[in-house]
C-alpha cells in the first residue's frame, strides 16, 4: 500500500498560487525599476486575481469509475 499525501483544502492552495505569483510580479516589476508602490499595488491586484481564479475555476471534480 503506497502511501498517500495529505489532504490540503483548496482555499489553502488557491492562496498559495495568490501569493506566489502576486510576489513574481511585484519582483518582475521591482526589476524593471517601477516604483515601490506601483509594484506592491499591482502584485496584490494580481494575488487577488490569482486567488479568485483557482479558488472558483481551479477544482477538478473526480471522475467515477
Amino acid at each position: 500500500m503506497q502511501p498517500r499525501p495529505p489532504s490540503i483544502d483548496h482555499g489553502v492552495i488557491s492562496f498559495i498560487w495568490g501569493v506566489f505569483f502576486g510576489g513574481f510580479v511585484w519582483v518582475g516589476l521591482r526589476a524593471v525599476s517601477i516604483n515601490g508602490a506601483v509594484a506592491f499595488i499591482f502584485g496584490l491586484l494580481t494575488a487577488l486575481a490569482v486567488f479568485l481564479l483557482v479558488r472558483i475555476r481551479g477544482e477538478q471534480e473526480l471522475k467515477r469509475r
